[in-house]
């Protein structure tokens, strides 16, 4: 006995020994045989992480792992990820570790992944990477015939906590599963055998470009009779939940070689009304644990026939409800009268033959009353839609009966009453004389606020009548803050706005006593990076100009206020299409004069403008202290009082809430001062200048009729030359500066000679005041530094020594002149003497004369 306990004990140790070593000696045999299978059958690259082989997780079976596993398509997908999972495993007997050739699975369990299914516009699928029989061919010659590298002989599969995304170009396809689990049962090896099914999962649905299904909640048990030989899948128990509507369904789908075949029907279980709520997204619908319901619905449908590249099956699907109701538990009001008729068929097996009725929806909440019917057929090709509604709602009332996510809550009133029917092509080929349209649509004290508005909108009154030509906005009277606005015009194309995706058109009349910018702008946080003049980028959301409006709108305003800017009788023309703002003809009174506007805001993706500005017999002291750009483009302004005329055409680049930025602008201006004067104490440069020169007094400078021509470029301010007089002093001007105030100046200064007396001493009493009025210096005058804190460069060493030059030219041209009158009056008397002298007696006072004026000049030298 004790004998055979040892050689058990020995055994025992040996295997378990054993199954420790042989996951070491037959790991890598096995992650070759893994690698040789996924590239004989498969067209794609395969990876992974780590490779664990267990024979203790499930034992008797040897368990394979794969982390981090990924297959990546080859052309024409080439890239992308058809799979990736987390944790890939699958379950093998345990002699398949000492096979050479092939691999049988048992088992297999992915989890936490990703499967990304993609058809193109031409059909091509991005999961048909089996490789072909011909493509193996080589490497099964290798082998012993009917042994195939890879075999599934599954009786259990699991996916956990994973996503699936379904894309199919060719028919505008889109479904998404996530926080999917699936699991099935059963024994694949056999032709014939049942697989039991459980499968949970959030779904959405799109289809062209409509959204169906929204996270709705998706549960399915069910056991499927597999025939593999026939491809025959045949529903036998099953039960499913959408949302919380349970539904059962039988029927089977078969497989051919070029069509499948469908039949299947489907019920609800119960006719509680309780079930059509539970077919809305939890979501929106909150939790019906407590709702109280009375009235019937009941849901049913089929799919019969054959699916291929030209029929789908054929449909046959309705649901109603009659006097139903129901109210929340946590909400006062009820909602009654509910009648409901829907039917969606198909009677051809044509796609375009599809049709949906809705031949009645009606409910009502206390006293108001709404319905609605229609019908849309040619679902696929040109839709024809027929709808009519009718009725009232009180707005505040939707929120106490029925439970909805709003940022506050809904009032005033809604009245329609309105029948339309069209055909697509029409809408969007924008052919409304097809469009039969008539009735109204009323709102009345309907209230709005947001966190993306600065302040609450009440809308007293908005009527939208219907006609066939058009549709158009009889009365829309607002107010939100100290703003009051008006509008009346026309919608040219709402329904191919509503139904089409096209650009909302439309030209309006709009009037307002009083508009404050402010009222419709949200002030930014306080910790969010301010303008500064510079390239800076603020945090918050860009400003942005829909894409989908394309309207025109004549706008009158008694007031408009923005910032600290106050426009009166303001008017203009403005038309928003292309996220731009075209601005034309405004005009306003400001600044105690006038401006006019024209010009483009773009709100793209990088902001930009191009405006022509003129402001006319404006109060320099009222722009300057008021628009920005003015400190900006004239800091000189500031020390100036008057009126003045401009004209400004300027381009540039936008930050995020349509300041400019300084250093992009581009552009030029012709600014005329009408009459100025100069007030040093507003100015440092103006102090600094009347410091520097003490025979000129800046601050009594008067400017009248003065033109300067500035150009921009690249944040810089180059002026054109240009002259202006202070007093008898003659000025020009030439240099640039640039937005942060720095410059750089030339002045030059023609100033008369009488200015710099104390300088050169009595020389200037040499001069006659005649000489004097004629005789002026040239000053050239550096400017450098800021507008705030100049360096002044004045050159009056050469101005001095150039006036010196001139009074020496003056003092010899004169010395010149004396010599010749003093010669001249000599000869006279020399040549005129006496009559009665004798000739010899003439030449001799001749003589004398010329000596004596010669030798009074060369005196004059030698003492010079």
């Amino acid at each position: 006995m004790k004998k055979t306990l040892k050689i058990l004990g020995i055994t025992l140790l040996i295997l378990i020994i054993a199954l420790f070593l042989i996951p070491i000696l037959f790991k890598g045999n096995i992650e070759k045989m893994v690698k040789k299978a996924a590239n004989d059958n498969i067209n794609g690259q395969v990876e992974w992480t780590a490779l664990d082989l267990s024979l203790f997780r499930n034992f008797p079976s040897a368990s394979l792992s794969l982390k981090d596993i990924t297959l990546i398509n080859t052309a024409p997908f080439e890239g992308d990820t058809l799979v990736y999972a987390k944790d890939f495993s699958v379950s093998m007997g345990l002699m398949q570790l000492f096979k050479d050739e092939g691999l049988s699975i048992d088992q297999l369990y992915l989890d936490k992944a990703f499967i990304n299914v993609k058809v193109n516009s031409d059909g091509t699928a991005n999961y048909d990477i089996a490789k072909s029989k011909d493509s193996n061919k080589s490497s099964q010659d290798t082998t012993t015939p009917g042994n195939d590298t890879f075999q599934l002989h599954l009786n259990h599969y699991e996916i956990t906590s994973s996503r699936i995304n379904y894309l199919d170009e060719s028919g505008g396809i889109f479904l998404n599963l996530k926080d999917f689990n699936h699991s099935g049962d059963g024994d694949f090896a056999a032709s014939v055998f049942t697989l039991k099914t459980h499968t949970d999962s959030k779904v959405s649905f799109d289809f062209d470009g409509t959204n169906y299904l929204k996270d709705n909640s998706i549960v399915l048990d069910a056991d499927l009779k597999i025939d593999l030989e026939q491809m025959k899948f045949s529903f036998l128990e099953n039960e499913a939940k959408v949302n919380q509507l349970p539904l059962k369904f039988e029927g089977f789908v078969q497989l051919y070689d070029d069509y499948n075949a469908i039949d299947i029907e489907f019920s609800t279980p119960s006719s509680d009304f309780k079930n059509f709520l539970a077919l809305i997204p939890e979501t929106y619908a909150s939790n019906l644990d407590g709702v109280r319901t009375t009235g019937d619905f009941e849901l049913k449908g089929s799919l019969k026939g054959r699916v291929d590249d030209t029929y789908i099956p054929k449909l046959d699907i309705s649901a109603s409800s009659s006097n139903a109701s129901f109210q929340y538990p946590d909400l006062p009001k009820k909602v009654e009268d509910i009648s409901l008729q829907l039917e969606v068929k198909n009677e051809t097996g044509l796609a375009e033959d599809t049709y949906i009725n809705f031949n009645k929806v009606n409910f009502r909440i206390d006293e108001d009353q709404f319905s609605t019917s229609g019908a849309l057929r040619h679902l696929t090709e040109n839709m024809l839609i027929d709808l009519k509604a009718k009725g009232r709602l009180n707005l505040a009332n939707l929120s106490k009966a029925y439970p909805m996510d709003l940022e506050q809550e809904l009032s005033g009133f809604l009245d329609a009453d309105i029948t339309t029917k069209f055909d697509m092509n029409s809408i969007e080929m924008e052919a409304y004389d097809k469009v039969s349209a008539k009735g109204a649509i009323e709102l009345t004290s309907f209230d709005y606020a947001s966190p993306e508005l600065a302040k609450p909108i009440h809308i007293e009154v908005a009527t939208i009548d219907f006609t066939t030509d058009a549709i158009r906005l009889n009365k829309f009277e607002m107010t939100s803050g100290a703003t009051d606005l008006q509008l009346n015009g026309e919608l040219t194309n709402l329904l191919g706005f509503a139904f089409s995706d096209q650009d909302l058109k439309g030209n309006f009349n709009a009037t307002s006593r009083n508009f404050e910018v402010a009222d419709f702008m949200v002030e930014a946080d306080e910790n969010e990076t301010t303008e500064d003049e510079s390239d800076s980028t603020p945090t918050e959301e860009a400003i942005k100009i829909p894409k989908f409006l394309d309207v025109a709108m004549n706008f009158t305003a008694d007031q408009v206020k923005y910032d600290n800017l106050i426009l009166k009788n303001t008017r203009g023309n403005l038309a928003l299409r292309d996220q731009k703002a075209i601005l034309n003809a405004v005009s306003a009174n400001l600044f105690g004069g006038n401006i006019q506007l024209d010009g483009l805001v773009s709100t793209a993706e990088n902001p930009t403008f191009d405006m022509n500005l003129s402001l006319n017999t404006i109060k320099i002291v009222e722009a300057f202290e008021q628009m920005e750009l003015v400190k900006g483009l004239a800091p000189l302004a500031q020390a100036l009082s008057g009126i003045a005329t401009t004209k400004l055409s300027l381009k540039g680049n936008l930050t995020k809430d349509l300041m400019p930025i300084y250093t992009s602008l581009s552009g030029n201006a012709l600014a005329k001062i009408i009459s100025g004067e100069v007030e040093e104490n507003k100015m440092p440069l103006v102090s600094n200048l009347n410091q520097e020169f003490q025979f000129v007094n800046f601050d009594k400078l008067k400017i009248n009729d003065l033109i300067a021509k500035l150009n921009f470029e690249n944040g810089a301010i180059s002026t054109e030359d240009f002259d202006f007089e202070l007093e008898d002093i003659k000025v020009n001007v030439s240099g640039s500066h640039r937005f942060d105030k720095s410059m750089d100046y030339s002045l030059n200064l023609n100033v008369p000679a009488t200015y710099f007396g104390d300088e050169i001493g009595g020389k200037l009493a040499q001069l006659s005041d005649s000489d004097l009025s004629q005789m002026t210096v040239d000053v050239p005058v550096s400017l450098s530094g800021t507008f705030t804190k100049p360096a002044i460069q004045v050159n009056t060493k050469n101005a001095i020594q150039d006036l010196t030059s001139q009074i020496i030219e003056v003092q010899k041209a004169k010395a010149k002149n004396k010599l010749k009158d003093e010669a001249g009056k000599q000869l006279d008397k020399l040549l005129g003497g006496n009559e009665n002298d004798s000739t010899e007696t003439k030449k001799d006072d001749l003589k004398e004369g010329v000596k004596t004026i010669l030798g009074g000049f060369l005196k004059k030298d030698n003492n010079n």
